[in-house]
């Protein structure tokens, strides 16, 4: 009799221990998957060849976790603690330890921390570092400079010192940023001079070819990979406009179409301008009219290399050359910029005006006419506030 109690005593603990222990379970799995303590994001860093116990630490110290111990063995459990990922992680507010070890564990890039953006535009270039606020998700810029500055001159040592420490960092992240009428020209010279890409391509690629837009960079990726996305990106936005332009547009292929946006670029920054502009032009190709802008003849002078940085001549505006359409008949020989989307959008669906003459206004934007009397009008007011201008000045 004596055995049978055993027995049963020793069975009775441990159907409670058992029972015990799929409570604790059930208990640890609730914690792991329940909300966590976090009460604003925060940016997570991970160093190459940590572990899951230092993160776990780091956690517990921000408040992120209740409990390592909880937050390590889950990850085990899910089989995620030898997928950690180096780099610097947003952590939002309440997020769980099943979702924080997804976050760590999922790869990709760094989703915060530092980024550097190399800016190249129509007239100059700057390289921001910047960093992610995690309350905001905004990035705030800690430090800017020239990176190409006149000769003789150099970048502000402190900006010059941020962006080296971070440069070597594992996790910084980079992102090249093409202004809208940059081009082709202009954009490999800059990168030249961005230390972060390996600069392996000589050759200028076709004007107009690359799409102004921001992209993000490997550290030590190919300039020639880079400059084959701008490429694909600008191809197939021009296929998707092509296959939407208006049936009267005086244009025949989608290279002409790039032709004519890029001269819309370059003749206004003004978005809401920018489908008036090629409405003059359009207007001018079906009347046989001459286009007779400027940015053509500057472009005849520089050939998109660097800033013509004053007046054009009248010996300029009588050269010919296969871009002064003061001279040449239709649409110069090729695009004069790379224009961004919705100056190739406006070129192939234009508004419809009356318009064949346009001149600046003073503001930032034109003044249109639809005949020559009122566009002498216009180029006079343009003339008087040019004149105030320089005594001002």
């Amino acid at each position: 009799m004596i055995w049978k109690h055993i027995v049963s005593n020793f069975l009775t603990v441990l159907i409670v221990l058992m029972i015990a222990a799929a409570g604790f379970v059930a208990w640890g799995t609730n914690q792991y998957s329940a909300e966590g303590p976090l009460e604003s994001p925060i940016c997570l860093r991970v160093e190459s060849g940590s572990n899951m116990r230092a993160v776990s630490l780091d956690l517990e110290e921000q408040d992120a976790i209740s409990n390592g111990s909880i937050f390590r063995v889950g990850a085990d459990y899910a089989g995620k603690t030898s997928q950690l990922k180096a780099g610097s992680f947003l952590v939002p507010e309440g997020s769980s330890m099943e979702e924080i070890v997804d976050i760590v564990t999922r790869g990709g890039r760094s989703t915060c921390g530092t980024e550097v953006v190399y800016r190249v535009g129509v007239n100059s270039e700057e390289i921001q570092v910047r960093e992610l606020d995690p309350a905001t998700s905004q990035f705030q810029t800690i430090a800017e400079f020239d990176p190409t500055p006149d000769e003789g001159e150099a970048p502000e040592a402190e900006a010059l010192a941020i962006y080296e420490d971070v440069r070597d960092a594992g996790d910084t992240r980079y992102r090249v940023a093409l202004a809208e009428g940059v081009t082709s020209w202009q954009v490999i010279e800059a990168l030249k001079s961005a230390d972060f890409v390996e600069s392996d391509l000589e050759e200028i690629p076709a004007e107009g070819s690359l799409a102004p837009d921001s992209y993000e960079v490997v550290a030590g990726s190919a300039v020639s990979d880079l400059v084959e996305r701008m490429a694909e990106a600008q191809t197939e936005r021009l296929q998707v406009a092509w296959a939407t332009r208006a049936d009267d547009v005086p244009v025949e292929t989608p290279e002409e179409a790039l032709i004519l946006a890029s001269i819309i670029e370059k003749e206004t920054g003004l978005a809401d301008e920018r489908r008036q502009v090629s409405s003059v032009f359009v207007n001018r190709l079906k009347q046989g009219m001459r286009l007779q802008t400027d940015p053509t003849v500057i472009y005849g002078v520089t050939e998109g290399r660097g800033v013509l940085g004053r007046g054009i001549r009248q010996s300029e505006l009588d050269r010919e050359t296969p871009w002064n359409t003061y001279i040449i008949d239709g649409l110069p020989a090729t695009p004069i910029a790379n224009p961004g989307l919705a100056s190739i959008e406006a070129a192939l669906n234009p508004d419809e005006t009356p318009y064949i003459f346009f001149v600046a206004d003073g503001t930032g934007g034109h003044a249109f006419a639809e005949t020559l009397a009122e566009h002498n009008a216009n180029v006079a007011k343009w003339r008087e506030i040019e004149a105030e201008r320089n005594q001002a000045n």
